[in-house]
């Protein structure tokens, strides 16, 4: 390896998830493509061994390096992707094998940078990475992550969160964005800006971004939770409060507060922002509202209410939203 070049190493071992492990490398390649070798990054694939590696997709990889020959290496930035087995409960749960856990702290100590892709954040704080620290993985894992490391601080709605020198990233192909991100951080935003074009898709989404929309969050396990949703998408334009909801479910506001935090890990008001939030996007999206038919449309009174919302859960304003995301013909 020259001796300027920028290290890229990513993780692969049995199950791991194909597109975690191809997805960063097409990012790079592509800087490649537009610096040529000013870009000065090397990409390989880590592994226990020589031999070919099954994917969770049943492709085999061969990877460029062991894990033993990567630990006597320099690395840039260390990758994690993830890897899940189905689990009756909650669909799919999150894999951490020991042994690979235990490369990863290694590896890590060998490394400037350390990023996992989807639920690749389950082995970081398996290895201690991501004690005390904000952290995102894939909305169907979240829960799991904060039950098994409650040192995590789990954030699930970001497509990923940078705390430090630690890098978490979101479901499958937030891969990209992610891997936009540590491309602009080093290259600079414009630099990021012709890879993401290369790559048909907007310069990195705001990493405040929601990875998921709140009717695709997880069903509830009550009838009684599922009409009380049902309900705030049907009233958003109306005054939502805790003793309406309350009464509609047939709950002390206490119980109501607690059927939140059990069901959806949230509390009312917290939940009806989301919810209008939801809706304000996809009007920003599809329609050419103004602002103010907007808030209104949705809850929020005021454009101003409006704006704080978007500032608050997406870390950006409706107006620069739309400018991104709007679909056009």
């Amino acid at each position: 390896m020259a001796e300027h070049e920028r290290l890229v190493a990513v993780l692969l071992f049995e199950g791991v998830d194909l597109l975690d492990v191809t997805g960063p490398p097409e990012v790079f390649a592509l800087l490649r493509r537009e610096l040529g070798d000013a870009a000065a990054c090397r990409v390989v694939l880590v592994a226990a061994a020589d031999g070919p590696v099954r994917t969770g997709a049943g492709v085999r990889v061969l990877p460029d390096l062991t894990f033993a020959q990567a630990a006597r290496l320099r690395i840039d930035t260390l990758l994690v992707p993830g890897a899940v087995e189905p689990d009756p409960e909650r669909r799919v749960r999150a894999v951490a094998d020991p042994e690979v856990v235990r490369w990863v702290r290694r590896l890590a100590g060998r490394s400037r940078r350390v990023a996992s892709v989807c639920v690749g954040s389950h082995l970081l704080a398996a290895a201690g990475l991501l004690d005390g620290k904000r952290a995102t993985t894939h909305w169907s894992t979240a829960r799991q992550l904060a039950e098994e490391h409650p040192a995590v601080r789990v954030d699930a709605d970001p497509i990923f969160i940078r705390d430090g020198e630690v890098w978490t990233g979101a479901g499958i192909t937030a891969c990209l964005d992610l891997s936009l991100a540590l491309v602009a951080e080093d290259f600079g935003e414009a630099v990021a800006l012709r890879v993401a074009r290369q790559l048909v898709m907007y310069l990195k989404r705001p990493g405040g971004q929601s990875q998921f929309s709140v009717p695709l969050e997880p069903v509830s396990t009550t009838r009684r939770m599922d009409a009380l949703r049902h309900h705030v998408a049907e009233h958003l334009a109306e005054r939502l409060t805790v003793p309406e909801l309350a009464r509609v479910a047939h709950l002390s506001e206490r119980q109501l507060a607690r059927v939140f935090r059990t069901e959806l890990g949230t509390t009312p008001a917290a939940y009806i922002e989301s919810a209008r939030v939801e809706a304000a996007r996809n009007r920003l999206e599809t329609t050419d509202a103004t602002l103010d038919r907007i808030a209104a449309a949705c809850g929020f009174g005021t454009v101003d209410t409006l704006i704080r919302a978007f500032r608050r859960t997406l870390d950006t304003t409706p107006t620069d939203y739309r400018t991104r995301f709007r679909a056009t013909a």
